[in-house]
C-alpha cells in the first residue's frame, strides 16, 4: 500500500494556494477535485482556472477528498498534475510527416487503468508509433503512475488529450488516416488486414470494448485470432499485438502468409 501512496504523491497537489499557483504557472493538470457544496469565491476561481486550462473539474463529497488527501489539509481542493504536457492531434500528424513515415496512431477509448495506459504508451514507443490520443473523461491521464508504468516512455511519445474522440477520429480521416477498431467480431482478421498505410488503431476498455460512437466512426473492425478458452485480451496486450503486426508489415512490405 505504501508504494501506491508514494506514486500518488508525485502527481497530487493539495490546498488552494498550491493548486491555484500551479494552474497560474501553466503546469499541466489532468483533473481537479473540488468539494461539492462549497460555494466560496476561491474555489469558484480555481474551478474557472482549471476549466480554462483544459483540466477536468469534478465535484465530489468532501469525504472523498479526506480519503484521497495525504496531508490532511486539502482545503476542499485536490489536483492531479500530468507527468508531462499534452500535444494536439495535428502535432502527432506533423511528427509522422517530419519522419517521412505514414502515420501510426494509437487511440485509447476509456482505458481507465493507469498501468494499462502506461504499458500501451511503452509499446507504442517501441513499435515506432507517432502519437497516442486519449479522451479527457473516463480515461487515465498522464499521472506519475502512468509515467512509471511506461518505464519513462511518456517522455518520448506525443500524447494528445481530446474532449471528443469521434471528432479526433474525423480529423485523422480528413488527413488521410484509416481508422481500425478492435473487436472479437471484427469483419477483418488481423493477419489479413493491410496496415502499411496511414493507420490509427483504436483500443477499447477490457470490460466494455469500444464505445458505440467510436466504433461507428472506425473505417474497419479488426479481430485478433483466439484459440484458447478465453476470448479476450488485456487492453495493453491487444495494443501490442496490433502495433507489432503493423511494424512487421511496414518492415517487410507484405502481409503475413
Amino acid at each position: 500500500m505504501q508504494k501506491n501512496i508514494e506514486e500518488i504523491n508525485e502527481s497530487m497537489l493539495e490546498g488552494r494556494n498550491s493548486v491555484t499557483e500551479a494552474l497560474k504557472a501553466g503546469r499541466t493538470i489532468d483533473k481537479v477535485f473540488i468539494a461539492s457544496g462549497d460555494t466560496d469565491s476561491t474555489l469558484r476561481y480555481i474551478a474557472s482556472l482549471a476549466k480554462k486550462a483544459g483540466a477536468v473539474v469534478t465535484y465530489c463529497d468532501r469525504r472523498k477528498l479526506d480519503t484521497m488527501s495525504q496531508t490532511g489539509q486539502h482545503q476542499g481542493v485536490i489536483a492531479m498534475a500530468a507527468a508531462r504536457s499534452y500535444c494536439s492531434v495535428k502535432d502527432i500528424l506533423k511528427n509522422a510527416e517530419e519522419k517521412g513515415e505514414p502515420p501510426l496512431v494509437v487511440i485509447c477509448d476509456e482505458i481507465t487503468d493507469p498501468h494499462n495506459l502506461g504499458a500501451i504508451i511503452r509499446t507504442a514507443v517501441c513499435a515506432g508509433a507517432h502519437g497516442v490520443i486519449i479522451p479527457k473523461r473516463r480515461n487515465a491521464g498522464l499521472t506519475a503512475v502512468v509515467s512509471k508504468a511506461s518505464a519513462g516512455a511518456v517522455e518520448y511519445m506525443p500524447i494528445a488529450r481530446v474532449s471528443n474522440l469521434t471528432s479526433a477520429i474525423e480529423t485523422l480521416k480528413e488527413n488521410g488516416v484509416w481508422v481500425y477498431g478492435t473487436a472479437a467480431e471484427g469483419a477483418s482478421g488481423l493477419y489479413e488486414t493491410d496496415l502499411r498505410g496511414p493507420v490509427a488503431i483504436v483500443i477499447g476498455s477490457e470490460g466494455q470494448g469500444l464505445g458505440r460512437l467510436v466504433s461507428e466512426a472506425c473505417d474497419f473492425m479488426v479481430s485478433i485470432p483466439m484459440k484458447g478458452q478465453i476470448n479476450s485480451l488485456n487492453a495493453s496486450n491487444a495494443a501490442a499485438i496490433l502495433l507489432y503486426e503493423t511494424l512487421r508489415q511496414r518492415m517487410q512490405g507484405t502481409l503475413k502468409g
